[in-house]
């Protein structure tokens, strides 16, 4: 996450609080808006930002970096064994519709699941379409979110009722 502290032990909330003598409701707004990318690579939590900093040797970029697609592969991973298996990842949103080297990462780790992309399909932002690997068992697709369109649409759903 950008700026929160995803996955965290509770009692880690009491024991950073007595080590830095501060209140446990100062602890939450640390773990929700100074963690994350930001927290970890003290530079931003634009991930275009902390890419810039990793390849210009910044450390803490490099490890936010690495932290965030070890998370991301964590999650798609445990969702997969939850569901016994599925058809395709959907990449979406923010990094998942511009960013195809963080697709292409994220591919490369599930591999062993048959995932892949093709690297001249991957290379695009934003654009809705298939960008797997012929020989993909799991298929890798790009979909933009269009915000906006569901806003309208449950304000239309919720008018109707």
């Amino acid at each position: 996450m950008a700026t929160r502290s995803g996955d965290v032990d509770p009692s880690m909330v009491n024991f950073v609080a007595k080590k830095l003598n501060v209140s446990g409701d100062e602890i939450i707004d640390m773990l929700n808006h100074d963690s994350g990318l930001l927290g970890i690579s003290g530079v931003s939590s634009d991930m275009r930002d902390v890419e810039v900093e990793a390849n210009n040797g910044n450390e803490r970029a490099k490890l936010a970096l690495d932290i965030n697609l070890n998370r991301v592969v964590k999650y798609i991973g445990s969702y997969m064994a939850e569901l016994g298996g599925v058809d395709a990842v959907v990449f979406t949103a923010g990094v998942g519709e511009n960013d195809a080297n963080f697709r292409k990462q994220i591919a490369d780790q599930l591999a062993f699941v048959g995932m892949g992309v093709d690297d001249e399909k991957n290379n695009v932002r934003g654009v809705e379409r298939d960008i797997s690997s012929a020989d993909a068992k799991v298929k890798a697709l790009l979909i933009p979110t269009d915000e906006e369109l569901m806003i309208v649409r449950d304000i239309e759903r919720l008018r109707n009722k």
